[in-house]
């Protein structure tokens, strides 16, 4: 007896076709989605909310991870990468079922085996138009009759040529050519979208580590310094904390005065450690070192094409210290055609990059050193007064060393205790001799020779005991000869006389704030022409501190 019945018949719209008009504002979702896991939850949820959709499931390439329990190890040729079932979403007929879980016999898939893993080999898309034809690609027919499944369509997730993963989508209706262009456009989309996510997600987690290792380290400096990292007790330093303590917490401009090796820095740190900007950048400008040509561009950056050498757009200093602190040292060096433009930031907060006709808003907080006295340029025309103003309004001039010789033992404990650390010898003990020598010495260079000094005794200890050797003081910094007759008839060994030359020249190095060329550089205060001091700095082994 012949009978007509269909045993594919009509479960949960089995002849409604695909539609691809309702999955159009889930590529918008596709494109706004930054994780992962949640894009691939979205891509086989409303794919499965398709009436003819029975499964839709997504493949992952990613490295082989359980090749001796896998299911399919006997058909992996390369265990290096498979296909991982990353997400399934599904409407079983047997409730009993649960087509969302990810970890049944199908959870990897071995490249080239199966349907799932062809697609992927060959990045060519597998569509069964009717299983009731027949098809050697369903690997459990009994399965797709119990499930009324129809046809199946698989897709490559290709991005830039390399497959992603699978898309796998099993429908209850055979499958036309519509559903074959519309599963096309959706793992097209999707490819794009894993590849962003993916992107982002990369980005997510670098900013998250940086962050961490930025207050790891922040912790580390916290315990090898003070809070201020100002070390000193004299009553100078404590008037210098106290102006810090008070000017701080304001947003005015502050300039910092002192001579070389003062610790100027320091002081223009702690300001910003202690400010309402305390965690925006603190970014550094040495205008001594900035060629007179280049301040513009330095100061406000410049757009591609700006001029010669301007081969792309350039972010400048207030730009990277926006939301902090731009701290500008040696604020003496900057012509006077730059003066104005830095005196109108800091009265209208406004600025243009070089080359560019749009208007720039800035929210920085100034502070500015020198070692100059401005005073003396401003009468002599060098210096704007109206900006020497708008800078002054509460200077804070760091003390020099000679003028707080009772903070010398404690700096040189510091400095004893870091560089024998640092060379891995021994902390001695300090003679009372030693501390009276330290601190009967003058100190042209301030801290910076301080700490020089100490470093140099600390690597002696490697050969011997502990011995400070000091500069002979000749009151002068115009030659760059050695004195011809010891003092008080000392007499040098010929390393004494190379380590008093090194010592002299990084007195100077150090006074003009390592500036070697041009007015007050090192070369014209030494007497010798440029090449000849760089040659003896390589030679010595000079170089700039980082």
């Amino acid at each position: 007896m012949e009978t007509n019945e269909n045993p594919w018949p009509d479960q949960s719209g089995g002849d409604r076709p695909f539609s691809f008009d309702g999955l159009r504002e889930t590529l918008l979702e596709m494109a706004q989605e930054r994780s992962v896991e949640t894009l691939l939850q979205l891509v086989v949820s409303r794919l499965s909310d398709q009436p003819s959709v029975a499964l839709a499931r997504i493949w992952l390439k990613l490295p082989g991870d359980i090749c001796v329990s896998c299911p399919l190890r006997t058909e992996c040729e390369d265990q290096s990468a498979c296909l991982h079932l990353a997400a399934s979403k599904g409407n079983p007929l047997d409730v009993s079922l649960d087509w969302n879980r990810t970890h049944g016999s199908f959870r990897r898939i071995p490249i080239g085996a199966r349907k799932v893993g062809h697609i992927a080999s060959t990045k060519s898309a597998v569509d069964i138009r009717d299983i009731s034809d027949g098809s050697a690609w369903i690997a459990d027919p009994d399965w797709a009759t119990r499930e009324c499944i129809r046809g199946f369509v698989g897709q490559p997730l290709l991005h830039r040529s390399d497959v992603v993963g699978v898309l796998g989508v099993f429908l209850r209706v055979p499958v036309e050519d519509d559903a074959l262009l519309s599963l096309r456009i959706v793992a097209d989309h999707a490819a794009y979208a894993i590849a962003n996510a993916r992107a982002f997600e990369q980005i997510d987690d670098l900013r998250s580590r940086l962050s961490r290792e930025n207050e790891y380290l922040k912790q580390e400096l916290d315990e090898i310094r003070p809070t201020s990292g100002i070390l000193g007790d004299s009553p100078a330093i404590r008037s210098v904390l106290q102006k810090i303590g008070l000017v701080a917490p304001t947003d005015t401009s502050v300039l910092i005065l002192g001579e070389s090796g003062t610790g100027k820095e320091l002081v223009a740190r702690a300001i910003h450690e202690q400010s309402a900007v305390r965690d925006g950048p603190l970014v550094r400008v040495n205008c001594a070192s900035i060629a007179r040509e280049l301040f513009e561009s330095e100061f406000f950056g410049h757009v591609r094409g700006s001029f010669t050498g301007a081969v792309q757009d350039r972010v400048g200093r207030f730009e990277a210290a926006e939301g902090g602190t731009l701290f500008l040292d040696e604020i003496g060096e900057v012509p006077m055609d730059m003066q104005s433009k830095l005196l109108r930031v800091l009265q209208e907060r406004t600025y243009e990059r070089v080359g560019d006709t749009s208007t720039r808003t800035t929210r920085v907080r100034i502070i500015a050193a020198t070692n100059q006295n401005l005073k003396q340029e401003v009468s002599a025309g060098r210096f704007r007064e109206d900006l020497y103003y708008r800078l002054n309004v509460l200077p804070i001039e760091t003390p020099a060393l000679r003028e707080r010789p009772a903070d010398i033992p404690l700096l040189v404990r510091h400095f004893l205790r870091h560089h024998c650390q640092r060379f891995g010898v021994r902390l001695p003990e300090l003679r009372k001799r030693d501390l009276e020598l330290l601190k009967s010495y003058s100190w042209p260079g301030n801290v910076r020779e301080l700490q020089n000094i100490v470093e140099q005794a600390a690597l002696r200890l490697r050969v011997g005991p502990l011995e400070f050797h000091l500069p002979v003081e000749s009151g002068e910094l115009n030659s760059p000869n050695l004195p011809t007759t010891p003092p008080a008839g000392r007499m040098f060994t010929y390393d004494e006389l190379k380590t008093l030359e090194r010592s002299n020249l990084l007195l100077v190095l150090e006074h003009t704030n390592w500036k070697i060329y041009g007015p007050r550089g090192a070369a014209e205060i030494l007497g010798i022409h440029p090449a000849t001091l760089s040659s003896r700095m390589k030679a010595m082994k000079i170089a700039r501190p980082a």
